[in-house]
């Protein structure tokens, strides 16, 4: 007797959301599974339950591609708010200092100007090469992540990781109160919630989160996000179509495509760059695998696909 198909079954893509203010990435993820009807689900990148915007959920085969999806920059609006601290980082949090933001500062952020040293914190973030991030984090210390740990009320000291800032730019201000509109495009691992404590630190005031919304994640932005009430199988991106936005593509011939499912080795043009990933495609347009020249005109797969109608 052949088995049932389930719901979700053979629905690979990926889904582009727009995330509300309230629930969490991963309540995104379970709605998602719901809708679509299939666990295999994924997002490229956490959203805190604060934060809005760009969310790229990955359904079926897509989720090979999270690996790659998660490493891309991110572009983020955010508002830094003057003269409170609190121990998330952001506006939720309780509050744990609160140094009145010095008139200086106050002024330059009505002006929406970098000048002076607000001038100089900033010419310091965009130097950035490490950050500490926050305690209230999914990162995991001795098993068990660092936001459980704060919650429970322990000590979180985390060692800085490495961090880059493409760009950082203020966009909009107010002087009373005291807070700073930026726009900011980051690598992987950057928190903005710590850009807040920082600039907070380097200004000698307590600053926190105010609001945060993601407006690109590597190749998807808010152009191509929906809301989660309009979530169905028919709003899915197809997995090529997504493979060729995120990756450089190749097409490969009959033989190329045969030793790709195989995971032989695959021949290549020899202008690619080697060690860079790319999207290998049939004829048809179809995904057939991730994979990169390992060697010049030779090519070797780092994740395969089977043949899918979507």
């Amino acid at each position: 007797m052949a088995r049932k198909r389930q719901p979700g079954q053979g629905v690979h893509g990926v889904v582009v959301l727009d995330k509300p203010r309230g629930p969490t990435s991963h309540d995104l993820v379970q709605i998602v599974r719901r809708a679509i009807g299939t666990h295999e689900v994924g997002h490229a990148g956490t959203l805190d339950p604060m934060a809005t915007g760009v969310l790229v959920v990955a359904i079926g085969q897509a989720t090979k591609l999270l690996g790659w999806l998660s490493a891309a920059d991110k572009s983020y609006e955010a508002r830094v708010a003057f003269g409170r601290a609190t121990d998330t980082l952001d506006a939720e949090g309780e509050t744990t200092g609160a140094r009145a933001c010095p008139a200086e500062i106050a002024a330059a952020c009505a002006r929406a100007e970098d000048g002076g040293p607000l001038a100089a914190a900033l010419a310091a973030e965009r130097a950035r090469t490490a950050q500490v991030p926050p305690a209230f984090s999914a990162i995991k210390v001795g098993g068990v992540s660092s936001h459980a740990r704060a919650r429970r009320g322990e000590e979180v000291l985390l060692a800085p990781r490495e961090v880059r800032v493409l760009s950082l730019s203020p966009t909009a201000g107010s002087g009373d109160p005291p807070w700073l509109d930026l726009e900011m495009t980051v690598a992987k691992g950057y928190y903005v919630r710590a850009l807040a404590r920082d600039l907070g630190d380097a200004l000698g005031t307590d600053a926190h989160l105010a609001a945060l919304r993601r407006t690109r994640s590597g190749p998807f932005s808010l152009e191509d996000a929906i809301p989660v009430t309009d979530l169905g199988p028919e709003r899915l991106m197809p997995l090529a179509d997504a493979a060729r936005r995120a990756l450089p593509a190749v097409e490969l011939d009959e033989a190329g495509v045969r030793a790709a499912r195989y995971g032989q080795e695959v021949p290549l043009p020899e202008t690619c760059i080697l060690h860079r990933p790319l999207a290998w495609l049939d004829a048809s347009g179809a995904l057939v695998a991730v994979g990169e020249a390992h060697a010049p005109g030779r090519g070797r797969v780092l994740r395969g696909f089977t043949a899918v109608t979507s």
